[in-house]
């Protein structure tokens, strides 16, 4: 190999037929006099224009097999001009400086030597390891073994996104029984079920994994004294859209009934509908009631689900999900939304340190709740998200700029690829040429788990019924 030519924050380095390289692998260019190493990733494959290699390309398609005899090339000029059809430019990105063999730098401030330098493969993973003390195995980089520390995923937003059907909750899947395995606290909120068997091994085997599946009218029920005002003013205003002045009302009658001791639904309905208001005040508050009353959460206020039940079904690594498959979206928005303020209650309360809550399929209520809120405050109350959607337009983008990693499966749309390169910690360059024509279960990794450093990666397979495949019909 040999550096061609510098622009911006590229290199171009001319590769001949017999060296392997490919897009998204890094290499080092290392200059002997300076002690140092530039390091560097391919976002793009070319050949390499040489001057009559057209012509010739031509030419060998006009006369092939018109001509007959036996070619003479006694200075085996052919071979030497095939190289040269079949020599590539690989466009690189420049990733930094490295001195020793792990110390990266953001300088880029010099240039190697276009005569004496020499270019090799670098296996970024030693950077990416370096120093971690959690390795968590997500697959492989051209055959070699990819691990991320861990700690990359605390305290962090998380995003996986790709097109449906690329592998984006296997990844899920596999991050999430890890941090489990490591002792953190998880919570899912599941839409499509696909997490209900993940203790069980491809065969039926039980695994270590400790989960607890809840679902409504399965686990899921609740007291509204139990829940507090908080929780269900946020999910009167969030998720059923009642107007700030019938929230005011609700909130005087919720503390009237909490002082004589009678929080239920059915003696919340009956004042409202003697309470001294608006007729329209009155009917907004009857109507969102009344929906509450049906969605069968709250059938049994005898055994209800409580702040100390869910803290027992996840502390020390245990995975609670929450089942949302078949219900309609008022009851997910309902469910996330109550879900939403018990985990933010046992967090404040210092009851656990942290807690990890995988958002699956987050597009469909993402909208609808405070997400916002949580995000911003996530860091001082120890609640650490990862949405899983195929929309990436969906998600907000003040959500985007907070993402700390973003792994990105393959997208074809242009506003998707647009999307998610405005706000990931990586150009929109390296975006559009990484993830375009990977196959499925091939994810481009960026942010704190790489070290900011773009990273493709061959996704681990599972040894657990993961149930998120489609169904097909002709299989």
């Amino acid at each position: 190999m040999r550096i061609y030519r510098k622009e911006g924050d590229q290199i171009q380095i001319i590769a001949f037929p017999d060296e392997h390289i490919q897009r998204g692998d890094y290499f080092l260019i290392e200059d002997a006099g300076l002690g140092k190493g530039l390091l560097v990733q391919v976002i793009d494959l070319q050949y390499a224009n040489v001057p009559g290699i057209l012509e010739d390309i031509l030419r060998d398609v006009m006369t092939d097999g018109e001509l007959a005899g036996e070619d003479v090339d006694p200075l085996n000029i052919s071979s030497e001009v095939d190289a040269l059809k079949d020599t590539r430019l690989a466009v690189c990105k420049i990733r930094g400086t490295i001195t020793g063999e792990k110390d990266l730098s953001p300088t880029t401030s010099w240039l190697p030597s276009r005569t004496s330098s020499r270019i090799r493969p670098y296996p970024v993973n030693r950077l990416i390891m370096n120093g971690g003390k959690l390795p968590l195995k997500v697959g492989y980089n051209d055959g070699d073994p990819i691990q991320i520390d861990a700690s990359g995923l605390d305290g962090g937003l998380n995003i996986i996104t790709g097109r449906k059907g690329t592998g984006k909750s296997h990844l899920a899947k596999l991050l999430l029984l890890s941090m489990a395995g490591l002792g953190a606290p998880c919570v899912v909120l599941d839409v499509n079920g696909e997490y209900v068997n993940l203790h069980k091994s491809k065969d039926g085997r039980l695994s270590s994994s400790r989960l607890t599946v809840l679902a409504p009218r399965s686990g899921i029920n609740f007291a509204l004294a139990k829940l507090g005002l908080r929780t269900m003013s946020g999910v009167l205003s969030n998720a059923l859209d009642l107007p700030a002045t019938s929230s005011k009302v609700f909130s005087t009658i919720w503390r009237e009934l909490e002082a004589r001791g009678d929080l239920t639904l059915p003696s919340l309905i009956q004042t409202v509908q003697s309470w001294s208001c608006h007729e329209s005040v009155r009917e907004a508050l009857i109507s969102r009631l009344q929906v509450l009353l049906e969605s069968g959460l709250f059938y049994d206020e005898t055994n209800p689900l409580t702040e100390e039940k869910i803290l027992h079904a996840i502390e020390g690594g245990g995975i609670l999900v929450v089942n949302l498959k078949n219900q309609s979206h008022i009851v997910r928005r309902i469910l996330v939304e109550i879900f939403l303020g018990e985990l933010t209650k046992i967090l404040s309360s210092n009851w656990l340190r942290a807690a990890f809550l995988f958002a699956e399929e987050a597009h469909l209520y993402l909208r609808e709740t405070y997400w916002d809120d949580i995000i911003t405050r996530m860091r001082h109350i120890g609640l650490f998200t990862t949405f899983i959607t195929n929309q990436p337009d969906t998600v907000q983008e003040t959500i985007y700029r907070q993402a700390d990693n973003v792994f990105i499966f393959n997208f074809t749309n242009e506003h998707d690829i647009e999307t998610i390169g405005k706000v990931a910690k990586s150009d929109s360059e390296t975006i559009r040429s990484l993830i375009r024509g990977t196959p499925p279960r091939r994810c481009l990794l960026l942010g704190n788990v790489v070290h900011d450093l773009p990273l493709m990666v061959d996704i681990e397979q599972l040894d657990v019924r993961t149930m998120g495949e489609t169904r097909l019909f002709f299989s």
